[in-house]
């Protein structure tokens, strides 16, 4: 059985997997909290969205935007799209 990482993890067994795959914690925790949820269904959405390198510069920069990227508004496209794939 998985720790108890508290109420802000919502599926433990999946966060604890995702840690020992080498996921950092935040991605660990959304990925663990979007499954748990029934409103969210990321197995079943993914690969939907456009490619990173298919967006524009502004799009990107929204994106990091929402996440809370640091030093977006310094970051290239390419800086960009690093920065949202490793975070």
């Amino acid at each position: 059985m998985a720790k108890d990482h508290g109420s802000q993890i919502k599926n433990d067994d999946t966060y604890e997997a995702l840690r020992d795959e080498g996921y950092s914690k935040e991605k660990s925790a959304r990925i663990a909290n979007a499954q748990a949820n029934s409103e969210q269904t990321p197995s079943n959405d993914g690969g939907k969205a456009n490619r990173y390198e298919d967006r524009t510069k502004d799009e990107l920069y929204q994106k990091a935007k929402e996440v809370g990227i640091d030093g977006r508004s310094n970051m290239s496209k390419d800086e960009l799209i690093d920065a949202l794939r490793n975070h």
